[in-house]
């Protein structure tokens, strides 16, 4: 499995834990997001997103070091008012046992601990209002690096069409829940708009390339799509 380095880009992935959804009403995907941007946003800028209704897909690059260390001493000095005791507890299970330098092991186990963060949370919510029990999703998340502009602006046309791929739809507009209509749209909250049409030259050409792939895939650059069950 990649560990998840600071600036660095990832494709990420994962599904359900069999073969129930884990979006059964369209409230699940908002929530979802509500919890995505609790834990991913302190830690990973998000360029595309993708929800469906057993799995999902998101186009991340981490933030810088200096970033992720700063984040992290601010979540600690937040816990200053615990006592010595819950203070280390708190640290050791979210965090980590920090020295005053962090080691890059530490700062990998703090940005897998995030995405595990938010999974737990979800699935916690998720089974008291369906009244379920046992773990929603796969517990070991699918992350591929992204090592060059090419295959980065492939896996964001990619998460967008993946709807299509599954036949939820037919066009890319037709499926509310994923950046598509952020991006097209240029200003999210959500998602880098700004960053994501200055890398691709523009709106224009990010909608040359998603027609590009309903008719012709780049083979060589685009990801296979995973097996979801």
């Amino acid at each position: 499995m990649h560990p998840l380095l600071p600036d660095t880009s990832y494709h990420i992935f994962n599904h359900a834990n069999g073969f129930e959804n884990i979006f059964r009403h369209e409230a699940n995907y908002y929530f979802f997001l509500e919890k995505y941007r609790k834990y991913i946003d302190p830690v990973a800028e998000t360029y595309a997103w993708c929800l469906m209704p057993n799995h999902f897909h998101v186009v991340v690059r981490i933030r810088k070091r200096e970033a992720l260390v700063d984040t992290i001493f601010s979540k600690v000095r937040s816990f200053n008012y615990r006592s010595n005791k819950d203070q280390q507890s708190y640290n050791e299970q979210n965090i980590g046992n920090f020295g005053k330098v962090l080691t890059n092991r530490e700062i990998e186990k703090y940005l897998s601990k995030q995405f595990a963060n938010l999974f737990s949370s979800y699935t916690q919510s998720f089974n008291k209002v369906y009244g379920r029990m046992g773990s929603l999703f796969i517990k070991n998340f699918k992350r591929e690096p992204v090592t060059d502009k090419t295959y980065f602006l492939n896996v964001v046309v990619y998460t967008h069409r993946n709807p299509i791929h599954h036949g939820f739809c037919k066009q890319y507009d037709e499926w509310p829940y994923s950046s598509y209509h952020d991006v097209i749209n240029g200003n999210s909250e959500r998602v880098e708009t700004q960053k994501l049409h200055k890398l691709c030259g523009g709106l224009g050409n990010i909608l040359q390339l998603h027609q590009h792939a309903l008719e012709k895939i780049d083979t060589v650059n685009y990801p296979d799509i995973p097996l979801v069950p």
